[in-house]
Parts: structure tokens; sequence; C-alpha cells
């Protein structure tokens, strides 16, 4: 049997994708129901079955596609507020800060527009390693679905949740924020740590979904320290957006991107 790299692997079976139409960030807004929604239970049920919020006006959306069915796997946005719209603000802003350790890092002290937030990492059940999962949106591990897939497929499907996290931070990256934040359980920092992210927790502890806090990575520690093999998987992921984008840094020009508004389909 033939054995592939982390990177090869990704690279066989799936593309980054930067949702730069209304439909494709449709189609994250779609995995993101099915998660957040439908299965977790955390946004409430729709009509269009699409989970959306005031964030995605001002957020740059990923999918991670599968290459030989078209199917979208998974999903991730990076939150960038409006440097023209000052009381536009990040979700940790409106959710967390008062679980802020100001002493440790500042954020307030970042230029508004330098800095971003991720969230909204979303996989599709049929991509999970554990057909059965319940309660978690993603797996940082092999991906081994019960579905339409080959056995080879199943065998070397990529861990897709660090492809979509690695598209963010190439998109961070892109726009040369100085650094992002994200809201996450403190024993996911923990996993990241091991494979060269080394986010830096900013808050407390706090109840957002369960227990999370605010982590921080600077743009120095995007990628310096991740493992070869990831390493390699950022070099192809971050070669794919920048093919698809051409992002200004953040005090060119307001950041606008077109309405997602899911009510016209």
């Amino acid at each position: 049997m033939t054995q592939y790299s982390i990177a090869e692997n990704f690279n066989q079976f799936f593309k980054i994708r930067f949702a730069d139409t209304k439909e494709l960030r449709q189609e994250a807004f779609k995995i993101r129901y099915g998660v957040y929604s439908s299965e977790l239970g955390w946004e409430p049920e729709n009509e269009q079955e699409m989970e959306s919020d005031e964030c995605d006006d001002y957020a740059y959306h990923c999918l991670l596609e599968h290459r030989r069915t078209g199917v979208f796997a998974g999903c991730i946005r990076l939150i960038i507020p409006p440097t023209d719209v000052p009381n536009k603000q990040l979700p940790f802003e409106t959710n967390c800060l008062h679980s802020a350790r100001k002493e440790v890092f500042d954020t307030s002290t970042l230029p508004r527009g330098s800095f971003g937030e991720i969230s909204r990492l979303a996989v599709l059940a049929s991509f999970r390693r554990r057909e059965k999962e319940k309660n978690v949106p993603y797996v940082l591990n092999n991906i081994n679905p019960e579905t339409i897939y080959s056995e080879e497929e199943r065998r070397n499907f990529p861990n897709i949740a660090m492809g979509l996290y690695l598209g963010g931070i190439a998109l961070a990256s892109l726009c040369q924020h100085q650094g992002m934040v994200v809201m996450m359980e403190p024993r996911l920092n923990r996993r990241l740590k091991r494979f060269g992210l080394p986010f830096q927790q900013i808050g407390d502890e706090t109840d957002y979904h369960g227990q999370r806090a605010m982590f921080y990575l600077a743009a120095n520690d995007f990628h310096k320290d991740l493992t070869e093999q990831l390493e390699a998987l950022y070099a192809i992921i971050y070669k794919e957006m920048a093919e698809q984008i051409a992002l200004k840094q953040y005090n060119n020009e307001p950041f606008k991107i077109p309405s997602t508004d899911v009510t016209d389909r």
C-alpha cells in the first residue's frame, strides 16, 4: 500500500475554496446549519436550513471541497470588522471580554482591522472519523467515514479540521494581520500546540457553548513552528488560497464583501 504524507493526502482528495460568491458562502451556511443547528442544537433551526449571523457580512469564508465528488466537507471563517464602522465587534468582544486577561495580552492595543477572529469551523458528519460521533463540530484525527467513498479514500483522508485551521491562518496571513483570536477549549489548544500552533491563552475559561477561553496567535507564530508535514500542507493551502484571491492590507481601504443575505436565494 502506498504511503502518503499528510500534505499529499490533502492534495489528492481535497482543495481549499475561497467563498467569493453568495452561492459558495451559502454552502458554508448549510454546513454550519447541519452541524450547529440540526446536530448540536446551538443555533435555532429555520426554513432556509442555513445558519448565519451578522458577523458573516464582514467575514471571509473558506470551504474544503472533496475533489472527486465536489462535495463540500467543511468550512471556516475569518471575521474582520470594517475599519470604517468602529462599532462592529468580533464575537469574542461581544460575548467574552469579561474573561480577558489583559495583563497577558490586551487586544484593544491592536489597530482596528489588523486582526480577526477565526470561528464557525464545522465538518460534515459524513467526513468525521466516527460515524456516530455527537456533540463535536469537528475532530482533529484522521478521517474514516462510512460513506460512499472508496476504501482508498477513507484510508487516506487527511485531517480535515487541521486543513481548515490552516486555511484560516492562510487568510490572516494574506490579510497581513498582526494576529488572530480563537475561542476554544483548552484541551483543543493543547493538541494544536503539539501540531505547532502555539496559541497563547489570553482569557479565563468561560461558559461559551461549553467551557472555552480566548486564545491569541501572533503573526510570527502562524506557521513557523508547524511540524514538517503540516508545514508542507500549509504551503499547499496558502498557494491555493493566494491564487484565488487578492486581499488588500487592512489599512489600505475598508473591508467590503457582497451581502450574505440567506433569504435571497
